[in-house]
């Protein structure tokens, strides 16, 4: 976490850009409003990702959608409105990454068994990887990304159903009408098939 006395060079005047006829005070109180709240801000997404990069990343981008859609609201209604940006922002990101675990998870040892295990329970909340883990990870995601998209329809439907979106076999099978056995047969033929195709990340 940057120390209080840090600069987070945040560009408050582009951020608070507005066509030429806004009042040079209403870009003056916006610039004011985004910098008190920004320590804040930083903390709360820093303590719900437990990642400084990230953090500054979700302000950033909490920052820069607050002020597209709510500038011209009354300055009164900003604190909640901002935050409400943000809490939706941070959920975002940590629902990719809950995703995107349950995807590294398949790449990690001990997942090679036949029978694939819940994608709901693979989900560990890893520490962020180093630069050369985390491009193999990228390389990874994308290899599978595609794989996936070759993947037949019903078996793409439950690997995106369990995998991705983590349903259990009930929920998926009224997701995709049909019986627990059938998202079992499903999902069973798609992580082989994945498998094959990613083997060279399967280690």
């Amino acid at each position: 976490m940057n120390s209080p006395g840090t600069d987070l060079t945040m560009d408050y005047d582009g951020l608070v850009s507005a066509p030429e006829d806004r009042k040079l005070n209403e870009r003056a109180a916006m610039g004011r409003f985004l910098a008190d709240v920004e320590r804040r801000a930083l903390r709360m997404a820093d303590i719900a990702v437990r990642n400084n990069e990230d953090a500054l990343d979700i302000v950033q981008d909490a920052m820069l959608r607050f002020v597209r859609r709510y500038a011209t609201r009354p300055e009164g209604e900003w604190p909640p409105l901002f935050f409400r940006v943000l809490r939706n922002r941070i959920i975002d990101h940590q629902r990719s990454r809950t995703v995107r675990n349950r995807v590294i998870a398949w790449f990690m040892p001990g997942q090679e068994r036949d029978e694939p295990s819940d994608p709901g329970a693979i989900a560990p909340d890893r520490a962020t990887p180093n630069p050369e883990e985390q491009a193999g990870i990228d390389e990874a995601m994308e290899r599978l990304e595609q794989a996936v998209g070759a993947l037949p329809e019903r078996q793409r439907q439950a690997f995106l159903l369990r995998a991705m979106e983590g349903l259990d076999v009930a929920a998926t099978a009224v997701a995709m009408n049909c019986s627990d056995g059938s998202v079992k047969q499903h999902y069973y033929r798609a992580v082989r098939s994945l498998r094959a195709a990613l083997k060279e990340h399967w280690s």
